[in-house]
């Protein structure tokens, strides 16, 4: 019996060990009062040395499962286990409506997967191994050393007090005015988001937003059962005139929008634009929920201030902002900018669903922060993306047939076909080992149809141009004319 004991390397031997005689234990293999091997026995035949056998009883004894008999063994106790009659719970019967409404706009279990030897232009998260390591790697521990244990307690809702002192800076840097103004941590952008819809709005209550925008914001608002009024957008964002329209026949509770680098579309709406948005949404006193999404990836041109910038000492602008799709996504920091006020009531709300941010995360991100190390990681990965995105609309208007190509920059561009279904080109393409995201996920009135987001961010040039090399013979057979 106990030579089935086999160990694996991965986990520390006197865990497996442990676990072992906990499992035989539990299922009644081993008995009230039976003798385990001696720790010298049990050593010689899983040659283990004799501390890890003393080890692994001793755990056993802490839990209850064994007691130690100084100079004759270690021996079973006594563990009652009552075996009830089961119940089987038809768990799909249970569900709010919440839960599968989330489960159906889940496009991680409902769109094309990443298989193993694929191309895929479905991600436009950071590629990893531009990462610096060691500056991270040095943060770590710099944080840490001063810190000490206090880093791995409780923390506050708001966040790392800090990184909060550094974000306010930060914002300042982009000319925000931080007068009456506070800063709140967050899991990234989607609990920032999830915390403002839950916090201003109701269920029915009207909400613009540009069309085609973030899927995530899309499902976010569906989820908190909002009306979702999609403002169509040009090469330069908003259709200013079908916005004002829509304001006037409506009545809105907010604007979500994403002025730079907009996710899917990648365009950045020009600085009179923004202030027309404004100035719109100001007559009717609709708040702005503005997404900071990859503002840093400025490749050309001098800098647009957010519309957080542009309002001054106003404060009808929520600003939502977040380093994860250009750095350390997998830290999920974002924060949001707002009305004093506004900052305190959500703080209560975050407070109450998850108490608050992994403080280490917060403190190894500030430390990373205020060493300079994002100006000097940004400066590299410009310069990467940038030939990468180039790189892509080269490929693009050499392989793909199109109608129109959307984009100043960032890690995707926006292609719309000419009188094709993307999904038809995608079920094409899997077969062919590429896959992309089909556009329609980021519409909110059906539309987009004809259209798809390509990631570059991780890519290859090779993989880039084999990759849309393939999209472009794909949709050529589909036309079954030349490319044009």
């Amino acid at each position: 019996m106990l030579f089935d004991i086999n160990l694996d390397g991965k986990t520390p031997n006197y865990i497996q060990i442990k676990n072992y005689f906990k499992d035989m234990i539990l299922r009644g293999m081993l008995q009230k009062s039976e003798k385990l091997p001696s720790t010298r026995e049990l050593s010689s035949i899983l040659k283990v040395s004799r501390n890890t056998i003393i080890t692994a009883y001793e755990f056993l004894e802490d839990e209850g499962f064994i007691h130690i008999k100084k100079g004759r063994g270690a021996f079973v106790n006594e563990i009652h286990i009552n075996r009830l009659d089961e119940l089987t719970i038809t768990w799909e019967d249970k569900l709010t409506d919440y839960a599968v409404k989330a489960e159906k706009l889940d496009i991680m279990k409902h769109e094309v997967l990443y298989k193993k030897g694929m191309i895929s232009f479905k991600s436009i998260a950071p590629d990893e191994n531009l990462f610096n390591m060691e500056d991270f790697k040095r943060a770590f521990l710099n944080r840490v050393s001063l810190e000490g244990n206090k880093i791995l307690n409780y923390g506050y809702a708001q966040g790392y007090k800090p990184l909060i002192e550094y974000l306010i800076k930060y914002m300042e840097s982009k000319g925000v005015n931080s007068q009456g103004k506070s800063i709140l941590v967050t899991n990234g952008f989607t609990e920032g988001m999830d915390l403002i819809l839950a916090s201003l709005t109701s269920p029915k209550d009207t909400v613009i937003t540009e069309n085609p925008t973030h899927n995530t914001a899309i499902k976010l608002m569906k989820l908190h059962g909002l009306n979702i009024i999609g403002i169509d957008i040009d090469k330069d964002g908003m259709d200013i005139e079908l916005l004002k329209e829509k304001l006037r026949e409506n009545t809105v509770k907010l604007c979500y929008i994403i002025p730079s680098y907009h996710n899917p579309t990648s365009i950045v709406t020009p600085s009179q634009k923004r202030a027309e948005i404004y100035n719109a949404l100001k007559e009717f006193e609709v708040p702005i929920i503005e997404d900071g999404f990859n503002e840093e990836l400025r490749f050309t041109g001098a800098h647009i201030a957010p519309i957080a910038a542009m309002q001054g000492e106003g404060n009808s602008v929520v600003y939502i902002g977040s380093f994860s799709k250009i750095l350390f996504p997998g830290l999920r920091i974002g924060w949001i900018l707002g009305d004093n006020k506004l900052i305190s009531m959500l703080e209560s709300v975050k407070r109450s669903r998850n108490i608050h941010t992994s403080f280490l995360d917060q403190a190894i991100l500030y430390e990373y922060l205020k060493e300079g190390n994002l100006e000097k990681y940004v400066k590299i990965i410009r310069k990467e993306y940038k030939n990468k995105y180039k790189f892509a609309l080269n490929c693009a208007e050499k392989y793909i047939k199109y109608s129109s190509i959307y984009g100043e920059g960032g890690m995707h561009i926006f292609i719309k076909l000419k009188d094709l279904n993307a999904r038809d080109v995608l079920n094409e393409c899997v077969n062919k080992n590429v896959i992309f995201t089909p556009g329609d996920i980021f519409y909110v009135n059906g539309k987009g149809k004809d259209t798809l987001r390509l990631g570059i961010s991780r890519n290859s040039i090779e993989e880039i141009e084999k990759g849309f090399k393939i999209i472009g013979e794909v949709i050529d057979s589909l036309h079954k004319v030349p490319l044009h």
